[in-house]
């Protein structure tokens, strides 16, 4: 047997405790209510139960729950009467006691936070932090079911006080090291976004900004003139100059004496030097001697 104890909570606190905390997106589909009791599937990332929940009197609730596959649980919630969707985070209160912060998403938005007890003591005996609104456990418009089937409610504003913010705070630091107990910085400051949020929750001013030292000027090194001016032009290659052409041998002087001394010997060897033959043509044809060459000294 579980006894609950539901409430508002501001919608601003509920962000913030998202964002430390993070979340997970739960969606329920509702079947009408039969002879006091309510049936639905809730689908829980890759998990996928079928809740049979029996309500007693004096508010009490059983829950029997009964797994199925994820493709049996998808169908279901196609014939289901409604569907609500909401994002839970899990928050641990102290003294073993934890509470879910339900952040409903769809048919509307509306933020309740809930505690289950054991027995009726120990819900009798609970102290809401807080940071917790009104509460409204004996308004069935903030059940589940009445969400999946009718829409969310629509509350009042929830105020939001500082001693609200201080609570949460409280809640979420212990998780980085932010709490009151962590080592603070050289300002004796606790550091992080959580500290900019006190202080404005106490309405203090913040601590001055530290002064930015001056840009050191950074020495430029100027190249010499000589980098700067322009290299320069190559010297033209010379070309090499064609060799010269060869000078004809020089014609040597005995050849002329001997072809003279040869036609003198020719016309000596025929009586008659240029006589006719028997037949009347010249037995020799005297050779034509060319002038000789002087031999240049």
């Amino acid at each position: 047997m579980t006894l609950v104890r539901r409430f508002q909570v501001a919608p601003s606190l509920v962000r913030l405790i998202r964002k430390e905390r993070g979340s997970a997106r739960i969606t329920e589909g509702y079947f009408p209510p039969q002879s006091g009791r309510t049936s639905f599937v809730r689908v829980d990332g890759a998990q996928c139960h079928l809740v049979l929940v029996t309500t007693e009197a004096g508010g009490a609730a059983s829950e029997e729950r009964t797994e199925v596959p994820r493709a049996h649980g998808d169908a279901l919630l196609d014939v289901c009467a409604g569907k609500a969707a909401y994002d839970r985070t899990q928050v641990a209160l102290g003294n073993g006691r934890e509470a879910q912060v339900d952040r409903y998403v769809a048919p509307g938005q509306v933020d309740v936070v809930t505690v289950a007890f054991a027995s009726a003591d120990e819900a009798g005996g609970f102290a809401p932090p807080a940071w917790f609104g009104p509460e409204v456990s004996a308004d069935a418009a903030y059940e589940g079911r009445s969400i999946a089937l009718q829409g969310v409610p629509q509350p009042g504003e929830v105020a939001l006080s500082n001693a609200a913010l201080e609570a949460v705070l409280d809640l979420v630091e212990p998780r980085y090291g932010f709490g009151r107990y962590a080592p603070s910085n050289r300002n004796g400051e606790e550091p992080g976004v959580v500290n900019a949020l006190r202080r404005l929750a106490a309405g203090a001013p913040g601590p001055a900004p530290a002064a930015v030292p001056a840009p050191v000027p950074v020495p430029v090194e100027v190249a010499p003139e000589e980098a700067s001016a322009p290299a320069p032009a190559p010297a033209p290659v010379a070309q090499p100059e064609p060799p010269p052409e060869p000078a004809p041998p020089p014609q040597d002087a005995r050849i002329d004496d001997v072809i003279e001394s040869l036609s003198q010997a020719l016309g000596a060897a025929v009586p008659g030097g240029d006589a006719a033959r028997d037949d009347g043509a010249a037995a020799f044809e005297r050779w034509t001697v060319r002038p000789r060459r002087t031999q240049p000294t």
